[in-house]
């Protein structure tokens, strides 16, 4: 096979880094299997004909491939052989994210089984394959067009239309091996405690063992700040606190993203350490006080952008981690100090960067693609895999400190009657799950559209008006709690009423400016450029436009945040402050300005 430099070569988990770990991005053999037939056919015993470069799906030009027709299976093999050096230790074998139900196999032997296409999974490798040996790693992807599936925004039409894009099947992300102890550290849980100045961690184990211990050390740029040390043998998941003395306590917000530098160690009886792992960590705090949502003790107005993360050339692969940073970058340029991650589970380097540089975003998953059909009463019937898949992603991100609330679903519409439905048990199964996950963040129980959980965290809606007085005239009831809430447009109702909780606009804008489209819009071609409302005949009119939506929202003393639609132009989508390859677009300090004048519920006295 052709040598390729291997693409995407960071290491993949920022949050938990070991020392040893093999990338296994680069060529790997390929095969396209519309019939889902391979199996039988013997595709896991044979070479496969075509190449691949891993991690850019096939749809992608990154990919080499560039297959844009619906992909029911496909297939990838890769020979390597492992580190000599990692004699003595299991061998994990580690993928981003695999899009959607994934199987395998080591040597022919069947290693992981793994549905949905968001989230990370792990296969052990166990007696397999020894160090220095060669082992033979496939895997098949499956991809069905049709029945409830977690897609995001993934056209299950043949073509891109609207607000749906490319489809992304298979590998996405990073493929990685890692040498591990027999008894080994499984990913922490950090939970910063502002008021009381500290960390907690949760420190799971492979197993329990007498003798060893596990150990945290916390440091900045002055050195060791707080220490702490537990016994192994009697819980799988050890818990330390790590008290952040006064004079060394220093609070994570956009101001002033501090992060804490974490070291983690399994230590066995003789005082050697046998695992360990690099962390960090942030000192900060979420809060709710009447409908204002707090951020260390302060309200801070959530000047969000909606961020899909595709790209022209890789889709849902950003082409470079430069390429993640720089879209941080660019929304805070234009006044932005965070985002929805929209319709997607973002790799972790992303989160990684938002952590660093001070970026505010909302955890969301997934989920469009349930729709199934039939009547409006019981149209959405996400599955199991939903709640599954969120659990696995509320796990990765736990400890990340940009994210600030959680999004389980987005735009569920279904009315609103007297039976329990599909859709009233996941998102209710969903709600539940991540407050039993993190009790520390907000949670809204599904953007915009049907609230179901009647206790949610967030009340938000979605709406996309163009003029900034019927805006007005629409968003004017909150103060009596009677704030807009989306319905069907014969006013039955999607979701359970408000009832006071904090509430923002959650999408708003999309602005369509396709600067190359013509300016009759007698002759548009939808298919071609696409936006909200009526498009705006020139860049003046686009900022005039802007300026009235964001003040409507930024003079409303109980509006704590909205989200901007969105960041770029997607496809055929030209609705972005940017152009699909990140280009200018627009006058980006005019929208730094409309964006950063002081936002009422901030001037508050929020005592």
């Amino acid at each position: 096979m052709p040598t390729h430099s291997a693409p995407r070569p960071e290491y993949p988990r920022p949050q938990f880094v070991r020392r040893d770990w093999l990338n296994l991005n680069g060529a790997w053999q390929f095969e396209t299997d519309r019939g889902d037939s391979g199996l039988e056919r013997g595709l896991l015993e044979r070479e496969l004909t075509g190449e691949i470069l891993v991690p850019f799906p096939p749809e992608s030009e990154l990919s080499g491939i560039g297959d844009t027709d619906f992909l029911e299976a496909v297939w990838y093999r890769r020979a390597l052989s492992l580190p000599a050096a990692w004699a003595g230790r299991r061998v994990l074998l580690h993928f981003g994210a695999v899009d959607h139900d994934t199987t395998v196999w080591a040597d022919g032997k069947e290693v992981a089984r793994h549905r949905g296409g968001f989230t990370p999974f792990t296969a052990d490798l166990g007696d397999i394959a020894g160090a220095g040996e060669e082992v033979v790693i496939t895997v098949r992807a499956r991809d069905p067009k049709s029945g409830p599936q977690a897609r995001g925004k993934q056209a299950v039409q043949y073509a891109n239309h609207d607000c749906n894009y490319t489809r992304v099947t298979g590998i996405w992300q990073t493929v990685w091996l890692e040498p591990v102890p027999d008894l080994h550290l499984r990913r922490p849980r950090i939970t910063p405690d502002l008021a009381g100045s500290a960390f907690h961690l949760e420190l799971p184990l492979s197993g329990n063992r007498p003798g060893h211990r596990v150990r945290a050390v916390l440091s900045d740029a002055g050195g060791e700040v707080s220490r702490a040390e537990a016994r192994t043998d009697l819980d799988l998941a050890p818990r330390l606190h790590l008290p952040v003395p006064d004079d060394r306590r220093r609070g994570w917000s956009p101001e002033d993203p501090h992060l804490y530098d974490l070291r983690l160690e399994l230590v066995d009886a003789a005082g050697q350490v046998v695992d360990s792992a690099e962390s960090y960590a942030g000192l900060r705090a979420v809060g709710l006080r009447g409908k204002a949502v707090l951020l260390n003790g302060r309200p801070v107005f959530q000047r969000l952008v909606l961020d899909q993360g595709w790209y022209p050339d890789g889709l849902m692969t950003a082409p470079t981690d430069e390429a993640l940073v720089r879209d941080i970058e660019l929304a805070m340029a234009a006044g932005f100090n965070g985002a929805r991650l929209h319709q997607k589970v973002f790799e972790e380097r992303f989160l990684y960067h938002a952590d660093r540089l001070g970026y505010l975003v909302w955890g969301e998953f997934g989920d469009w693609g349930c729709e199934t059909g039939g009547s409006s009463g019981d149209n959405q019937r996400p599955d199991a895999s939903y709640v599954a898949q969120w659990l696995e992603a509320l796990e990765r991100d736990y400890s990340h400190p940009s994210i600030i609330g959680w999004c389980p679903l987005n735009e569920t519409y279904q009315k609103l009657h007297d039976r329990i439905t599909t859709l009233d048990d996941v998102t209710r199964a969903m709600f539940l799950a991540t407050k039993a996950m993190d009790t520390t963040r907000p949670v809204v129980d599904a953007s915009g559209y049907a609230h179901r959980v009647p206790e949610t965290d967030i009340y938000d809606a979605h709406n996309y008006e163009q003029d900034p007085a019927a805006f007005r005239q629409l968003m004017s009831g909150l103060a009596k709690d009677a704030p807009f809430v989306n319905a069907y447009e014969n006013g039955d109702p999607y979701s359970q009423p408000y009832r006071g909780q904090p509430y923002f606009v959650s999408e708003f804008g999309g602005i369509w400016w396709d600067p190359e489209a013509a300016a009759d819009r007698s002759g548009e071609d939808r298919t071609v450029s696409w936006g909200y409302g009526e498009r705006v005949r020139n860049e003046e009119e686009f900022h005039e436009r802007f300026a009235g939506l964001t003040e409507v929202l930024l003079s409303d003393r109980d509006m704590f945040g909205y989200c901007y639609t969105q960041l770029t132009d997607v496809f055929q989508e030209q609705n972005g402050i940017y152009r699909f390859d990140r280009g200018v677009k627009l006058d980006v300090e005019r929208i730094r300005a409309a964006q950063l004048r002081p936002a009422a519920i901030e001037e508050q006295d929020p005592a």
